[in-house]
């Protein structure tokens, strides 16, 4: 076979295979149903009252775009929350009880947000319990203070250094050995690969804490079985992204003595350095409910919904001549199917970042992930150099778990408009 025939025969079976999702999407919006019901929704709310422009997240759980929608059970949880007074010190340690039984942990807690809980647990690692300890942070004068950070500094470390911790940063399980000391506090790592149980060994036989920073690492939720049975000393998830509980919540679990040490360190202890950190009755139940919730999900059923989200998008778009895609399941955090979509940037003339800026400019207006961040403070325009790094090897990718059904028609839809005319352009 010849590469013109083959290549005929592959725009065949692109055509052939996108063809029924062609006219589907056609009729929809002759009848304005479907996804053109969707988009109009979309432009009447709360929030185009004030003038905020909603946004179709096809990004992912990024805090700055409002991180995840909550489940049903979090909204009802919360609401039913919301109508009565509770002692919050009373709250959280029956919270704690119950998370213990659902993770296999010895407690837990529920904070404003993973970022919160790295703080709480620093904290509660540095001072303890003493009162005159906790009054005296963040100046840890008398106090264990340093923080052993495995494979370097992060945007969240400000969590660890505002309570008074000092970053020891180390890139190899031989230099984490060696960097502890008596003046050791607590290990900090991200890592949830093969290498954490190691890890986990050189903590244990110093007797020093490890804190598993595992803010994207579920679903599924038995990993929150799984880092307990590791021996992990202190660990959290975010509330509001992959658990899509309340944004402003995280989970801290781990050992009960270190668990009653961050809480000492925390709202609503007035004079804690935590105490800013604010966690409300609706945010800790609302968090536990997504927590309760997820044990009777079928995450199996899930990931078809959200693979044939982004296969209906990637028959869209695939019978733009040019333009490659594929999908696929990263593993680590943020474990969705997941589109990318590249074409030849140069001979276009049309960047990876010029199609995300038209998407995010539409209306409704599109996410789409690409190597920039928008809140890192790193990425503000005066810093060329990182602005440089982004825009190297740079990708379009769609995450399927934060698209709402029938979006990823629309963006789909947005997407071949975008790609057809800027191929037409370059001929």
């Amino acid at each position: 076979m010849s590469v013109g025939t083959a290549v005929k025969r592959r725009t065949f079976v692109k055509w052939a295979t996108s063809f029924p999702l062609l006219m589907q999407v056609g009729f929809q919006e002759a009848l304005g149903t479907g996804w053109a019901q969707t988009a109009r929704k979309s432009t009447e709310n709360v929030y185009t009252r004030i003038g905020v422009k909603p946004i179709i997240n096809g990004r992912g759980t990024w805090t700055y775009l409002s991180a995840a929608l909550e489940l049903p059970e979090v909204r009802a949880a919360q609401e039913e929350a919301s109508r009565h007074f509770v002692n919050i010190f009373d709250l959280q340690r029956a919270v704690g009880r119950r998370l213990a039984e659902l993770t296999g942990a010895e407690s837990g807690m529920i904070t404003a947000g993973a970022a919160a809980a790295i703080a709480s647990a620093t904290a509660g690692c540095i001072a303890g319990t003493d009162p005159a300890r906790v009054w005296q942070l963040p100046d840890t004068t008398g106090m264990k203070s340093e923080v052993v950070m495995i494979g370097g500094r992060i945007a969240f470390d400000s969590a660890i250094r505002l309570t008074g911790g000092k970053l020891v940063l180390v890139d190899s399980l031989d230099q984490a050995a060696n960097a502890i000391n008596a003046n050791t506090a607590m290990i900090y790592t991200t890592t949830t690969s093969d290498r954490l149980p190691k890890e986990i060994a050189i903590a244990k036989r110093a007797s020093v804490p490890i804190f598993l920073d595992a803010a994207d690492g579920v679903p599924p939720i038995g990993k929150l079985r799984d880092f307990a049975k590791m021996g992990c000393d202190l660990y959290t998830v975010s509330g509001g992204k992959g658990l899509c509980g309340p944004q402003c919540s995280g989970l801290l679990l781990g050992r009960k003595d270190l668990i009653d040490a961050a809480l000492a360190n925390s709202s609503p202890w007035e004079g804690a350095v935590c105490r800013p950190m604010k966690v409300g009755k609706e945010e800790i139940i609302g968090c536990l409910a997504a927590v309760e919730a997820w044990y009777h999900m079928d995450v199996d059923v899930l990931n078809k919904e959200w693979q044939a989200r982004v296969e209906r998008i990637e028959k869209l778009i695939q019978t733009v001549p040019g333009v490659n895609t594929s999908i696929d399941t990263p593993d680590g955090g943020n474990s969705y199917p997941t589109l990318t979509v590249n074409w030849d940037e140069k001979a276009w003339g049309y960047s990876i970042q010029n199609c995300a800026d038209d998407l995010l400019a539409g209306t409704p207006s599109i996410a789409v992930l690409t190597n920039d961040n928008p809140s890192d403070v790193l990425s503000r325009p005066s810093n060329t150099m990182h602005k440089a790094r982004e825009a190297a090897n740079d990708r379009l990718q769609i995450i399927s778990m934060t698209l709402q059904p029938g979006e990823e028609i629309i963006v789909g839809r947005r997407l071949r408009q975008l790609l057809t005319a800027a191929k037409a352009k370059s001929a």
